[in-house]
């Protein structure tokens, strides 16, 4: 937490502090989780401003910052502001909407509130490689995961309804520990699955469908993501022809991954491969993106991000072919950037199941 601290100090200049007051970039550079709270950071000092609700936990969790019961925050971050000489405040631009910049200038009458983007950007950059703590908890998050997709296999057959399955794997992975779900499980059967972030219905599953589950867990506030594709009973050649496409466009994907290549190039490997097929157009979304303390994080893999890869990176990658009226497929995986190549983290089987 200190590094963080001190590398985003390296972007403040002489009279410039960072106002932080995001919820996940708080947690961040805190390691305190809270639904309120201001960090300022400043070229001498790093506070905490806490509200009574959460004050007396977070002096005992938090260490590398000084922890503040506020009272009156505004007033007391501009007295602060004025003992360390500040001019400038730099805040969240990509998070900050217009009417919240109206305030803090208001509340900041007399200091430049600057819409410069350089706080933003260095935070995204610095939580886009991942350390070794937080490669730690992903992984754990996407073993809870990968041990939830073994489970469910017993439970996906005719009969049983998206939504209850949606509900085993939630409470089967609570049960051994994540903190909650990463997000709103997908699980889509028969014509839904043509529908990529289609939500579980009480639909009954029927033999011949494909079933699609997206899904992952919580460890330390860090989530996982993986999808899996499963057939009931059997399937049609043309299933099978999707599926086999969808799988050889991952891989050539992955097969791309490694430092200095550009996003859009990965994604294009896998689009070629799809478009070729002649399903170019049924595979409408970006093939990946980055996780962390949120499930969608920079960068991403699509058509038009030009961010070379870096190790460290945690990324998805998820193409998939969505036919309307009949099914859909799609298979993900997710990986951490290596030297030379990437760690695959996901670590369930890809080959078609027919259950």
């Amino acid at each position: 937490m200190k590094k963080r601290i001190e590398n985003l100090r390296k972007v403040l200049g002489k009279g410039e502090a960072a106002l932080i007051t995001e919820d996940t970039n708080r947690l961040y550079f805190t390691g305190f989780k809270s639904s309120a709270g201001i960090v300022l950071i400043t070229k001498n000092r790093a506070v905490l401003f806490i509200d009574f609700r959460y004050f007396e936990k977070a002096q005992k969790e938090v260490s590398h910052l000084e922890v503040r019961l506020a009272k009156r925050v505004y007033a007391e971050i501009c007295e602060m502001l004025k003992n360390e000489a500040v001019t400038d405040i730099f805040i969240e631009t990509n998070e900050v909407n217009l009417n919240e910049l109206k305030n803090l200038r208001k509340a900041f009458e007399g200091f430049n509130v600057s819409e410069e983007s350089k706080i933003s950007d260095k935070i995204s950059n610095m939580r886009s490689l991942k350390d070794d703590s937080e490669l730690e908890s992903i992984k754990k998050a996407q073993a809870l995961t990968d041990e939830a997709f073994s489970y469910i296999l017993d439970f996906i057959k005719p009969d049983a309804t998206e939504r209850e399955i949606a509900l085993k794997m939630e409470f089967f992975m609570r049960e051994r520990g994540s903190e909650g779900v990463a997000f709103d499980f997908i699980v889509v059967s028969g014509k839904n699955s043509s529908l990529p972030h289609g939500v579980p219905t009480d639909k009954k599953i029927e033999k011949g469908d494909f079933v699609t589950m997206d899904f992952g867990g919580v460890v330390n506030g860090y989530r996982s993501d993986m999808t899996r594709t499963v057939a009931v009973g059997n399937v049609t050649e043309k299933q099978r022809k999707i599926y086999e496409t969808v799988m050889a466009a991952q891989q050539a994907s992955l097969d791309m991954i490694k430092p200095g290549v550009a996003c859009f190039q990965v994604d294009k490997a896998a689009r070629d491969i799809i478009s070729n097929a002649g399903y170019g157009e049924f595979f409408g979304h970006g093939l990946g993106h980055s996780v962390g303390l949120e499930i969608h994080e920079s960068p991403a893999c699509n058509t038009r991000d030009k961010t070379p890869l870096k190790k460290g990176m945690i990324m998805t990658v998820e193409p998939g072919i969505y036919l309307p009226g009949e099914f859909g497929v799609r298979i993900e995986d997710m990986v951490v950037v290596t030297d030379n190549g990437y760690e695959n983290l996901t670590k369930s089987p890809k080959e078609l199941v027919v259950l």
